[in-house]
């Protein structure tokens, strides 16, 4: 139905998460009639973003530098530590412009049928951290899934010698995502969180 290389791009742009075939063959009928410097600037943008953004050092959030803007900003406050799921849940958090303090990033959830165990996470990091620095409050932000609540016990066992750990409460449904909810849902979660028993 289309020629060869319109179909590998409709084919590539379908890898996206939710982008179906009608969605990806608007964006690449779109890209088409965008002019040639725009589409390569677009490529370009891709291909920079793919090689120059890695891992902050400290907390494993995205960052084109060693040490990401929000560990390295003296405005934050040290003693508040966040656990995130990914990157998404960390921006939709500062969104909401309620949370001052710094964010650890976990890059995934403990998921044994899916074969990712607390190893394969940066859980490792996260109790050195705590451990070596005099936070007062680890907040618990993680989806409220099964695989979510099992991260967060585990991670909760882990930092209580350290420090409070407490998690943010939910006005999502079970198995909603962060990313997803609003900027007020979250706000009125950090506000409500509770201490983990």
């Amino acid at each position: 139905m289309y020629t060869r290389p319109l179909a590998r791009l409709i084919e590539h742009l379908q890898h996206l998460p939710g982008v179906g075939p009608k969605t990806a063959q608007r964006l690449a009928l779109h890209i088409l009639k965008r002019p040639k410097e725009e589409v390569a600037a677009l490529a370009q943008a891709l291909l920079d973003a793919k090689q120059q953004v890695g891992h902050c050092s400290v907390c494993g959030h995205l960052s084109a530098d060693p040490v990401c803007e929000i560990c390295s900003s003296p405005k934050r406050d040290d003693r508040l530590l966040c656990v995130v799921e990914d990157s998404r849940d960390l921006i939709a958090l500062e969104k909401t412009r309620e949370y001052k303090g710094k964010y650890h990033v976990l890059g995934g959830l403990i998921s044994p049928i899916d074969g990712i165990g607390p190893e394969q996470l940066n859980i490792q990091a996260l109790v050195r951290r705590v451990s070596q620095q005099s936070i007062q409050e680890v907040i618990m932000a993680i989806s409220p899934s099964v695989e979510g609540e099992t991260t967060t016990l585990y991670v909760a066992h882990l930092l209580k010698p350290f420090t409070k750990v407490t998690r943010i409460a939910f006005g999502l449904p079970m198995g909603g995502d962060l990313e997803y909810a609003d900027e007020v849902t979250l706000a009125r979660a950090l506000e409500g969180r509770r201490e983990l028993e």
